[in-house]
């Protein structure tokens, strides 16, 4: 009966010291999770313009694909599919290869985009320095005409 006395509220002591780690353990997994997801936005949006583009004459739209890649419609909008998407961070390109046959194709890029996170750190642990900028998202497509 004695050693059972000494261990009262060794349970409470270990929970208290255990939950500080798996809270920063779950804020590491939400902010990766969310991270993939903007990502995932902005990768698709790009793919979305640049078939759009490749059904269109060559040099011309490249505004309405600013605006598809950043609102998810070819005229401007309000609020960006992901938070600090801006429409300068887009290009458009055209590059004709070959001689026989000519291939034309068109190609979208963001740059510069940057992630914010929800919380800098946790228990004075930086988790991601504010955000994470992610490198050059683009896609390449052959055009119709």
């Amino acid at each position: 009966m004695r050693k059972h006395r000494e261990q009262m509220g060794a349970a409470l002591i270990e929970l208290a010291l255990i939950i500080p780690l798996m809270l920063l353990l779950s804020l590491i997994v939400i902010e990766f999770g969310r991270a993939l997801y903007e990502y995932n936005t902005v990768t698709k949006s790009v793919r979305d313009a640049v078939r759009y583009l490749s059904a269109q004459t060559p040099n011309t739209l490249c505004g309405n694909a600013q605006n598809l890649v950043v609102y998810g419609s070819t005229v401007a909008g309000s609020t960006p599919l992901a938070p600090g998407l801006k429409t300068n961070a887009v290009s458009c390109s055209w590059q004709a290869v070959g001689a026989s046959p000519l291939i034309n194709t068109v190609t979208v890029t963001v740059t510069g985009y940057r992630f914010q996170s929800m919380v800098n750190g946790v228990f004075g642990t930086p988790l991601t320095n504010g955000g994470i900028t992610f490198g050059a998202i683009s896609a390449t497509m052959r055009t119709q005409t």
